[in-house]
């Protein structure tokens, strides 16, 4: 168990490091136009925006499958 929990932690620390390289690759090597169509208009948060796009993309989905299970479980009960 702890090896599976320190695998999955190194490779998410890995993931982490790569893609923080290649944003920064691509926020040097790239002319302000190219970045801005890939990185969006707001460069320094890029992160952040994702990561709260994810969380709102998994709150929609939690709210429609609660709401799925609740109506068969409202119409099971009928």
């Amino acid at each position: 168990m702890f090896k599976r929990i320190f695998w999955v932690g190194l490779g998410m620390a890995v993931g982490i490091v790569a893609v923080t390289k290649a944003q920064a690759y691509v926020k040097a090597n790239t002319p302000d136009k190219a970045r801005q169509f890939l990185l969006g208009p707001d460069q320094e948060h890029v992160a952040v925006r994702t990561l709260e796009g994810l969380i709102n993309e998994f709150n929609t989905t939690r709210r429609a499958r609660e709401d799925e299970l609740n109506r068969q479980y409202i119409e099971r009960t009928r």
